[in-house]
């Protein structure tokens, strides 16, 4: 990137990071054993973050912060998944993938790609000898990461209480900040990483900037392949039926935490505009509920374009 020295830190996390998922890849074709998948993509994140830390042995007060934000978010979301998995059984995702190595193939490769991608901010301060006074950037950044993480791990607590409550067999969790998002993990995720990028800035120098690359990635991620559209798709299937659960999806916004009486009372143009409401999150509703949304979503534009 900007220099020699990060090009090299750049090759060596890329290593790091295919090795270390390649060692948990066999792992998991040979045994069959799915239950470290989450842990091994966590625990990624720590030890690039650690290693270019110690190998660059500048110190500096920005890596040090950023590389401690790192591994805290780390250690809770790598102990969470995999104390979660080995409470609630085998990982759903594999299950077509156990018996076909290819599949599992590609679905590791992905994970080194998110890992050192989502990385990279925290790759590049810590290869930098840039050093520049705290700036505001540092501390929105940090503020950010704050409450990206406690809307993380409040959500997750929330959520494997409900679930663990024989009270809540056959139902989907609307407590806490459940209720104000659908899915308050994943916002929680996006927000956290951004506020990392945000705290680095003040070390960027042209085309070091790229590193935008990872919060982007991750979001569009989450957005569109393995995050809000699979866990859709399952609530959808599972609940869809039920009114109970239409009428909570329809006044629950699918990312960012709002009041329900707030986002049931937006028009639908407006929430797909700018809450994210994107039609492939209802695809997997019965038939006669998508043709009521569609229904509603005309009507909605019709009565924008006449008033």
């Amino acid at each position: 990137m900007g220099t020699v020295l990060d090009s090299h830190f750049l090759a060596l996390t890329a290593l790091v990071t295919v090795g270390y998922q390649f060692f948990f890849f066999v792992i998991t074709a040979l045994l069959k054993f799915d239950k470290v998948t989450d842990f091994a993509g966590s625990t990624n994140f720590i030890i690039l973050s650690v290693l270019t830390l110690i190998l660059k042995g500048s110190w500096h007060f920005r890596q040090v912060v950023l590389t401690l934000l790192v591994v805290i978010w780390g250690l809770r979301l790598g102990l969470f998944l995999l104390m979660r998995i080995l409470q609630w059984g085998e990982d759903q995702r594999f299950d077509e993938m156990r018996s076909n190595l290819g599949k599992l193939a590609v679905f590791w490769i992905f994970q080194a790609v998110w890992v050192w991608t989502v990385s990279l901010p925290v790759t590049v301060v810590n290869a930098s000898d840039r050093d520049p006074s705290l700036q505001a950037e540092d501390i929105i950044g940090w503020i950010i990461w704050s409450v990206g993480f406690t809307a993380e791990a409040t959500s997750d607590q929330q959520k494997l209480s409900f679930k663990n409550s024989p009270n809540n067999r056959g139902k989907w969790c609307n407590i806490g900040l459940w209720r104000f998002s659908r899915h308050p993990n994943y916002f929680g995720e996006i927000f956290l990483w951004w506020g990392i990028f945000v705290a680095s800035t003040p070390v960027l120098e042209g085309a070091e900037w790229l590193v935008i690359l990872g919060p982007i990635f991750l979001t569009l991620l989450l957005f569109f392949v393995s995050g809000i559209p699979l866990l859709e798709e399952s609530a959808d299937k599972k609940y869809g039926n039920l009114a109970e659960y239409r009428m909570y999806k329809k006044t629950t916004s699918p990312l960012i935490p709002l009041p329900p009486a707030v986002y049931g009372s937006l028009p639908a143009w407006f929430k797909g505009t700018f809450l994210f409401e994107f039609p492939l999150y209802s695809r997997n509703l019965p038939q006669e509920e998508r043709s009521n949304w569609c229904r509603k979503s005309l009507r909605d534009d019709k009565g924008l374009k006449m008033g």
